[in-house]
């Protein structure tokens, strides 16, 4: 498995209004295309008005594959533009990463 791990950064006061946009237009388009969800939160510690998420994929051709059909799909494309004209965003940030061994071998023992 490959964890992709997303940060955003909202500008103070503006990470309501992210969530509830991405509620209302990207969450169906992104769990249509991109499919396994492992979780989406917003921090209440630490680095403040910062959404995480964490998208499972099969291997980075999978990851890449179903990225690419989100790219291209035309209601992706009209969601991330109501956001960047709602100027809500500071940063944005994804690291990827794949479970160590041992948790491999636990996670497939359960």
């Amino acid at each position: 498995m490959l964890v992709d791990i997303r940060i955003y950064t909202c500008l103070p006061n503006k990470l309501p209004l992210f969530v509830k946009m991405y509620e209302e237009k990207g969450w169906a388009i992104q769990r249509k295309h991109l499919g396994n969800c492992l979780g989406w939160y917003t921090t209440i510690e630490g680095e403040l008005n910062t959404v995480v998420h964490i998208w499972g994929y099969k291997d980075q051709a999978d990851r890449e594959a179903r990225r690419n059909a989100m790219a291209a799909d035309p209601a992706w494309g009209d969601y991330l533009k109501a956001v960047g004209e709602a100027g809500l965003l500071l940063k944005m940030e994804n690291r990827m990463a794949r479970p160590a061994a041992f948790f491999a071998a636990y996670q497939a023992g359960k």
